[in-house]
């Protein structure tokens, strides 16, 4: 494939999108953003007009405003259904899309049937679909903190985990749109962790008064079924090393004073 491509990212905003953008503009690539601060609403098909025009791959990393699991569900489904017809019509070659290491094995989590909907969509309507499992991110502590804090309690569910760092997430994906492979790729950091342990190490870092309790996660995800297997590509640094850098210096008070 030629070195340099022109890239559409849909969600280019958000945490991993952000790093795409930039990664693959460093990399020379041209980046059509498509996010709705930028004006498009991919759940809305003629919001996209003309901006895959020219398109040699489409990354998603698009996140449904709703945890809900029918609200997801349907979310990712348009999205992808939409994306996907316009990309085949702008004559695009490939998809990239972001899912979870594990996803068609944890189908007794809302959120992961919500994901593995998105992936069998895009696999539907989406011209040279690819995918790239991920395992949970360094961030994921931090999110989930806030979702389930309760005051000065947070009930986290107890399950393991093998986080990476998302600029890890980002470059691969990057790879992924513009390499001359076909397959799908599982990701995953360096260390098994414990999401609970994770989150009392994060509120140790930030100096809070918060207690860390552990709640049953579903069952599949209790036995390890977000965990890599033997044939996932591992990279970047583990949590505490990411943490020391991400976490520690925000966490210092300033003068004027986040799956």
């Amino acid at each position: 494939m030629e070195s340099t491509r022109r890239l559409a990212v849909a969600g280019a905003t958000g945490l991993i999108g952000s790093q795409v953008v930039r990664i693959a503009r460093a990399a020379g690539h041209e980046v059509v953003a498509l996010s709705r601060s930028g004006g498009v609403d991919l759940t809305e098909p003629d919001s996209i007009g003309d901006r895959l025009d020219g398109v040699d791959a489409v990354i998603d990393v698009t996140r449904s405003p709703a945890m809900d699991e029918q609200e997801a569900v349907d979310f990712f489904t348009t999205v992808a259904a939409n994306l996907g017809a316009e990309a085949r019509a702008a004559g695009v070659a490939r998809t990239v899309v972001l899912s979870i290491v594990g996803v068609d094995r944890s189908q007794d989590y809302g959120w992961y049937v919500a994901t593995l909907a998105h992936e069998r969509a895009t696999r539907q309507h989406a011209p040279g679909a690819r995918v790239l499992r991920a395992t949970q991110f360094h961030e994921f502590p931090g999110q989930v903190l806030e979702r389930s804090r309760q005051g000065d309690r947070a009930l986290i569910m107890d399950m393991p985990t093998q986080p990476v760092a998302s600029v890890e997430v980002a470059r691969m994906l990057v790879e992924l749109a513009t390499d001359d492979g076909d397959g799908d790729v599982d990701l995953a950091g360096p260390r098994r962790e414990s999401l609970v342990d994770l989150v009392r190490r994060l509120v140790g870092l930030r100096g809070e008064d918060v207690a860390v309790e552990a709640v049953p996660a579903a069952a599949s995800m209790a036995s390890g079924s977000v965990l890599p297997g033997p044939d996932a590509v591992i990279r970047g640094v583990d949590w505490d090393t990411w943490a020391r850098e991400a976490v520690a210096p925000a966490a210092r008070p300033r003068d004027d004073e986040e799956r």
